[in-house]
Formats: structure tokens, sequence, C-alpha cells
């Protein structure tokens, strides 16, 4: 008997050895496995300037997950888990054969005695999807364990364990978890958050933290595990123990859907590690709370007009930061296709880049803004603009007429702008007009090409800060190429101080403000842009769909919106000072222009010295009147009772606007028939031809009657009644410098000449060709 005990006794041992030495190769040969599944992904988050979460979304499995790193942890929630789930996590080599022989007597004597399953062998669960409830499933459980064991790191195990268990619901992670059941931050959670969220694992559908109601299950867990780590503690028991809870403490954050959704479109997440970065973008949430509430709060009250949508833009001119977004009054609302982001979309303009043609006009000298421009009926070739309103004002201002949007001065003043005039300096500016400038024409400044809200911020923001073109940002820290200058300081000030509220204005009412509005042709689109201080607000109100609304005037709906949201943020006021090259002079109210004696109403106004077309206002005359036949002379004779009287001269053309507009001036009486007076007149003051226009080539049709005649106008001096056309020798017609003459031209090179009664005279050499 003692042989045979010695012989089974070396046997054992030699199987123990060998036992032990294959345990060991196996352990070393065990491949290192990852910490998540290969198809795992965090949910994509977005962060405000200052890292405060603004937008949480689902994982493509429907569920929120935020990578939490374990130092970002609060120390209470890792004390409170390993309590309750693996005191001895440090300790062992991923299985506990303590825990697990705990665990079977307490199945096989019916008794609880906890589980057996240390946190290693949860994550290997998790990672592995195991089925854990059989033996063989539970043999497996174990053999991950050691796998995970072998490879990683205590703190990198927990940290992903704490990053996959679930807490209820489609919440995964305590990143997630914290911030939806407790309102936080892993890393700020106090002591008792921490023990409730620590028991939500064992049991996560019962224990579900819910908005209402009562929670019995999750109550009792907490308090057990609470109690336990009071006396370990030696804390005072409080009767109000178990009455704590968790409760759902807000929605998922869900702010800027639009801006959200295009940056994680933009930078795609396409593994676990790169879905676990946070993007934090340049939005500001008290901003973006500030512009949602106040389009929802307008939206919801004009709906009885028929507006039901907007979208706007706030943009800190000088880093051109996005600082709010809102792609749509209300994401969810599918009545308004709610999840399209208007601030993308393109659509026409309307008069919203009409400060751009005044900008490039005073920085090419053609005005000032005091300049009169002609508000009157105008043909540009076959195209015949008209204002808004149907109506015409006359002569006006440069400053009226782009403050009261008048269409016929921006048409003509963007005619005169030399190459590459409006079209080109919207291109250098970024916007992406996919056509050439013929296409667009003359029409351009008036909504006939299509912007983004984006680029149209863009363009102020521009003309409020720097004059160089350069892209709004999403991100902060996105560098900002150095660009050249499209626009010159003075030519900016000017045209912001153009556009400046004025006083009476009902809503709009508030100086500071530098604004335009914009309504698309048919009633489709509403725009309003402003600029107060350094920031720049874009507000669009429309239809997705482009339905057509009479309500949606943009001076009516737009602009009282952006004075709305301006007056919501508060936003500081920043008065720019005027630059060098700008000069306050006193200028003459009438024409403009520097004042004479002879000029009796005078306000203040600036331009751009060496630029600007400024000169003395040879409007207001003195003249010699004979008393006794109320004739204009020409001198003192010294024989005739005579009277020194003041009068405007106006050239014809706008002497005739000014009666169409019903404005009455005092023009001066005829001047008395003799050789001395004739002799007298300007001489100087030859006719300028504004149509036909030189070395162009105009095209007519021949089988068209309508379309074969080309419109002779002349601007002339004042005193001039008469003028006359020929086509070299040949006589065409006469009329006042205010009628134009219609010429039936036929093909071939011609050579216009107009003459009017003081006999000076002009000509242009055009083409004409004629199609069928």
């Amino acid at each position: 008997m003692r042989v045979i005990r010695q012989l089974l006794r070396s046997r054992l041992l030699r199987w123990s050895g060998g036992a032990l030495l294959s345990a060991v190769v196996i352990w070393w040969l065990l491949p290192k496995p990852e910490l998540y599944p290969l198809e795992f992904r965090f949910s994509r988050a977005l962060e405000d300037r200052n890292g405060r979460l603004l937008h949480l979304a689902l994982t493509p499995d429907a569920k929120y997950r935020r990578y939490t790193p374990l130092k970002d942890i609060s120390p209470a929630l890792i004390e409170a888990t390993l309590t309750l789930e693996d005191r001895h996590f440090y300790d062992h080599p991923g299985v506990n054969p303590l825990s697990m022989l705990r665990a079977a007597w307490g199945v096989v004597s019916g008794s609880t005695k906890g589980g057996g399953s240390t946190i290693t062998m949860q994550l290997a669960r998790l990672r592995f999807d195991l089925h854990t409830r059989t033996p063989w499933g539970k043999a497996l459980q174990m053999v991950r364990a050691l796998q995970i064991e072998r490879h990683h790191s205590k703190d990198d195990i927990l940290e992903a364990y704490l990053n996959q268990a679930p807490y209820g619901g489609n919440v995964e992670g305590v990143g997630a978890a914290s911030l939806l059941w407790c309102g936080k931050p892993a890393r700020d959670l106090t002591m008792r958050e921490a023990v409730a969220l620590s028991v939500l694992p064992q049991s996560p559908t019962t224990r579900r933290p819910r908005a209402t109601g009562t929670n019995a299950s999750l109550a009792a867990a907490q308090h057990r595990l609470w109690e336990r780590l009071r006396v370990e503690r030696g804390l005072p028991s409080d009767p109000l123990d178990a009455a704590f809870t968790l409760r759902q403490m807000q929605p998922v954050p869900r702010e800027a859907p639009h801006l959200a959704r295009r940056l994680f479109a933009e930078k795609p997440a396409d593994d676990r590690v790169s879905s676990g970065v946070t993007l934090r973008c340049s939005l500001n949430v008290e901003r973006q709370r500030g512009v949602e509430q106040a389009v929802n709060d307008y939206v919801d009250r004009k709906r009885e007009v028929g507006i039901s949508n907007a979208c706007a833009l706030l943009v800190h001119a000088p880093t051109r930061e996005v600082l709010a977004y809102v792609g749509s009054s209300r994401f969810l609302d599918a009545t308004i296709q709610g999840q399209v982001d208007g601030v993308m979309a393109r659509r026409s303009p309307g008069s919203a880049l009409k400060p751009f043609i005044y900008a490039l006009a005073m920085q090419q000298g053609l005005i000032h803004p005091h300049t009169l421009l002609r508000d009157g009926r105008m043909a540009f070739g076959s195209y015949n603009p008209e204002n808004f309103d149907r109506n015409f004002s006359g002569p006006i201002s440069a400053q009226d007429a782009l403050y009261h949007s008048r269409n016929i001065p921006a048409v003509s003043l963007a005619q005169r702008l030399v190459v590459p005039g409006l079209y080109g300096f919207l291109k250098d500016a970024g916007v992406a007009l996919p056509q050439p400038a013929d296409f667009y024409g003359l029409a351009l400044p008036l909504g006939g090409g299509e912007v983004s809200m984006e680029e149209l911020a863009e363009l102020y923001a521009l003309l409020a800060s720097d004059g160089c073109a350069r892209r709004v940002k999403f991100v902060s820290d996105d560098a900002m190429p150095q660009r050249p200058e499209l626009l010159t300081a003075e030519a900016r000030y000017l045209t912001r101080e153009m556009l400046r509220s004025r006083e009476g204005e009902t809503v709009m009412n508030d100086p500071s403000v530098t604004w335009k509005t914009g309504t698309s042709h048919g009633f489709r689109d509403a725009w309003a842009a402003g600029i107060r201080g350094d920031y720049v607000l874009v507000v669009w109100i429309g239809n997705f769909n482009g339905k057509a609304n009479p309500a949606f005037v943009a001076r009516e709906c737009a602009a009282p919106l952006l004075f709305e949201v301006f007056r919501h943020l508060r936003l500081p006021m920043k008065r720019t000072p005027r630059p060098a090259g700008v000069a306050q002079v006193e200028l003459c109210a009438v024409s403009g222009q520097l004042p004479t004696p002879h000029c009796q109403h005078r306000v203040q106004g600036g331009f751009i010295p060496g630029v600007s077309p400024i000169t003395p206002c040879d409007i207001h005359r003195e003249v010699l009147i004979d008393a006794a036949r109320g004739l204009r002379v020409a001198r003192d004779d010294g024989k005739r009772e005579l009277k020194h009287e003041v009068f405007e001269f106006w050239p014809p053309d706008l002497l005739e606007m000014f009666k169409l507009a019903g404005v009455p001036r005092k023009t001066p009486p005829p001047m008395e028939a003799s050789a001395e007076s004739l002799a007298a007149a300007d001489t100087g003051a030859v006719p300028k031809i504004v149509s036909p226009r030189s070395a162009l080539v105009y095209t007519l049709q021949a089988s068209d009657t309508s379309r074969q005649k080309i419109p002779l106008r002349a601007d002339t001096a004042p005193g001039v009644n008469r003028v006359f056309w020929f086509a070299g020798s040949r006589f065409l017609g006469a009329s006042d410098p205010a009628t134009p003459v219609m010429w039936a031209a036929s093909a071939g090179k011609w050579q216009v000449h107009v003459l009017d009664d003081h006999g000076r005279s002009a000509a242009v050499e055009i083409r004409v060709e004629m199609v069928p």
C-alpha cells in the first residue's frame, strides 16, 4: 500500500505540474483582445466654445454613450462600484476563486451570497456578448476574463467596463448615465449619486430612473449599498437615507441640431476612438438659446399671417466665428420640413446685396453718401427694372436710395461699376455664383442670383470688420488665411452709416444697428441682415418648399425679427470711429455738393477726399431778373430795374423726375431772347448721350416691331428745352430732354449725334445687327 501511495503521489504531482505548465503556456499564448466590440461606437457629442455640452446623438445601434476616461470619473463612483461588484478587483487575475465558491454555495444552499463575477468577467460578457447562465458559458467567460487580464492593465479594464455597463433604458456607460440621470459630468457626482448609479448595472431594466412616480427597486438597492458604505466610513445615519433616489434630471441635450448633424457629417467617425472624440464648435450656448428662443417666439406669434418658419445665423465679425446657428424654427416639425438646414440652402437675396454696390461705387469714386441719383423710369437695353412700390422718387441722395432700397439707382450704379463690378466682387468674396456674369446681367443687384445665409453673413462680416473675404468658422481653432482687402475702411464706414437706423422707425428703432432687408421676387424669401458692434446677424423667413406668401415682405416681417433677436441678446454696442480717410464737411442739403453762398439749407456729410466726386454746388445760382418783364437777363446794363434772386438750375431730365414725383422745385424764369443772352449760355455743358451706349452692338429683331427701335436719350445742361438727333446726316427727330426719341434703326455701323438748342453737340458710334 505504501508503494501504491507513493506511485499515485508521484503521478499526481506530474499531472499537477503538467496542468500548471499547460495553464502557464496557455496564459502566455492567449491573443490580445480589444476591450470593446469591433462595431462599438460612442455617441457623437458637440460642445460649445466653453466646453458645455450642446448635442448628444444616438449611436448607430440607438444607444446613448459618452466616452469618459477613468481620470474624469468621480472616485466616489469607482469606490461604490468596486464595493458592490468586486472589492478585490486589483488583487485577482480576472477570476476570483473565493467569490466563485461563495456564489456556487449560494446556489446550492438557496441563500444569497452575492455574485461570483468579477468586473473583468462582466466586461468579458459585455465585450464578447456571452450567455453565461450555463456552465459552458460561465467557463468561457472566465477564460475571456483571464485573456483580458493577460494583456490589459487594471485601470484600462475598469475604464472599459464603466464605459460599457448598462445604466437603464438605452443609456450605457457612466458618462451618459451621469449626464442624463444626474444632469452633470461623471467627475462631479456626489457620494449619494455615485451610490445610486452604481446599482443600476445589476438590474438596468427595473431600476432605471424615472421622471415621475416611485422606484422601489432602485431605492432599496441604493439604500443597502449606502448603509454598507456608511458603516464602513463611520458616518451617522439619516432618516432620509432610504428616501433618496435618482430622477431623470433633464432631456437628452439636442441643441443646435442642424449644425451638429452638419459637423458630424463633415468630420465622420469611422471607428470607436474617433466616435468618442467630442467636437468643440464656436457656438456660445447662451447666444444659441437666446436666438432660438427669440425666433420661436416670433414665429409662434406670426402663425396667423402664414409665417411658420425662420432661420438665423449670428457671427462674431472680427473672428468670423459662428455663435448661434438656427437652421429652422422647429427641427422636429415635419409640417415645415424642420430638419432641412436653411442656413445652407441657396435662395434669392432680394435687395440684401445693394449695400455692396454702394460701397464699391464710393470706393471707385462714383458717389458719396449725398450724391444725387436718378430714381425714375429708365431702360437698360431690354431690361426695365421697377421699384418695389412701382413708384419713383425722382432725384434722391445715395444714402436715401440705399436706406429705402430703391431699385433704379442701384441698377444704374451697378452698370457704372468698373470691371470686375458687383459680380467679380461677389466671386472674390466667396459667393458661389455658378453662372458667368452675362447670365445674371443687371438683375444681380436685385436678387437675380442665389446665395446662402452663410455667404450673406460672410459679406456683412466683411462690411463690419476688415473688408477681407473670409469664411465663417464653426470651429474656433480653424486657421484664417490672410486675404486681400476687397472694401476699404472708408467705403465700409460710409456704407454702414448710410444703413444706420433712423429716428421715427417704429420697430427698427435702435440707432446702434446697421441693417438691410431683401425680398425675393414673388414673395418667397424675406431676409434681414444687421450689424451691431462686432456682431452680424442674418435672419430669413419663408417656406422650405418655396411657397410664396404676401406676408413675406422683408421690411415688415424679417426686419422686426432681426431687431427682436438683437434686443433679446443684449449684445454689447460698439461705435467704430471715423477713419482718417473720411472727411466730415458741410454740404448743400439739396444738391449734396459743397455749398456756395447761395445754398440756404446745409447738412453735415462724409466723403473720401481725392476719391469722392465732390464739387461746389452748381444747382443754386443767383441771377438778374427784369422786374418789369420777369425775364432773366445776362447782365445789368443800367437801363432797367433788376433784382437779384437765387434759383435752382436742374438738368431737364432731373427736373422732369421731380415733376413726376410731385416734388416742386424753384426753377428760373426764361432767358430774354437776345444775342447777348445766347452768348452768355454755358458753352461747356455739352449733352451726354445716355442711350445708345458707345461701342456697343445692338441686336434687333426684324420680325418683332416692338423690338426694332432704340431709345435716344441724353443728359443736358439746365436751360435746354429741345434736343435734335441725327444718325450720320439723317435727321431722326427732336424732343424735350426728358422724352426719348425712338429710332427705328437698320443694320450697319452708325454715328449717332445729339444737338441741343444752344448749339452744343455730342456723338457716339454703335453697330446694329438684325436677326429674324
